[in-house]
């Protein structure tokens, strides 16, 4: 059964935060709050947790996951960032945005995009998001907290410990959030595509609808 923390959105708790990440360290999957809406998250290297991962979301190998970042220097050591996307990167982060890029060797070849090579990567301006990466000190592998066959997130965590509490190992209460997902911007290309519209705010970026 899954283990429950209250943590304060704003002011993290130290003692709690330590504790999610020991169990994100040895092989656990948690329910966590971003600035847009829940998350699902594991330890990168855990090949085990990733897989829990994907079968709870019910997704594929085709299906990019998430490397959740503390920084943009975090991000440019696991995507590989010209001097175009490092200024598009900059006026997007910390924020309510995903975005695929090409992946470096630093990012374990199973969880890249098996055609593609590319990955998943965001910076949160979350207090919680924020506490447990610089605890953690490396990314969190994350996917947006959709079940199959819904359209939108779960935004509360009651709920979720209900529906979840024996497919996860802990889910951390930040308080109501958003049914919105992070924006997804496609940079692995030529041109920036928005791939599905979020949270974030491009009005003003001119940006073009991926092809299905």
């Amino acid at each position: 059964m899954a283990q429950f923390f209250s943590i304060h959105p704003n002011n993290p708790q130290p003692r709690l935060i330590q504790q999610a990440v020991q169990l994100i360290q040895g092989g656990g999957v948690v329910v966590y709050p971003t600035d847009s809406c829940y998350a699902l998250g594991c330890h990168l290297g855990d090949k085990a947790a990733v897989g829990r991962l994907r079968r709870i979301r019910e997704v594929d190998e085709h299906h990019h996951l998430t490397l959740v970042c503390r920084d943009l220097s975090e991000i440019a050591k696991f995507a590989r960032v010209d001097n175009v996307q490092y200024r598009f990167l900059r006026a997007h982060t910390p924020g309510s945005y995903t975005f695929i890029m090409r992946a470096t060797r630093e990012v374990p070849r199973r969880l890249s995009h098996p055609k593609r090579s590319t990955i998943g990567l965001r910076v949160p301006d979350h207090s919680v998001a924020q506490a447990l990466l610089k605890e953690l000190n490396e990314p969190l592998l994350s996917t947006t907290l959709i079940l199959a066959g819904e359209s939108e997130p779960l935004t509360d965590a009651f709920d979720i410990r209900e529906r979840l509490e024996h497919q996860v190992d802990l889910v951390i209460d930040g308080g109501h959030l958003s049914p919105e997902p992070t924006t997804v911007i496609d940079l692995s290309g030529d041109m920036p595509l928005l791939v599905r519209m979020g949270k974030g705010k491009v009005d003003s970026f001119g940006l073009e609808a991926a092809k299905a």
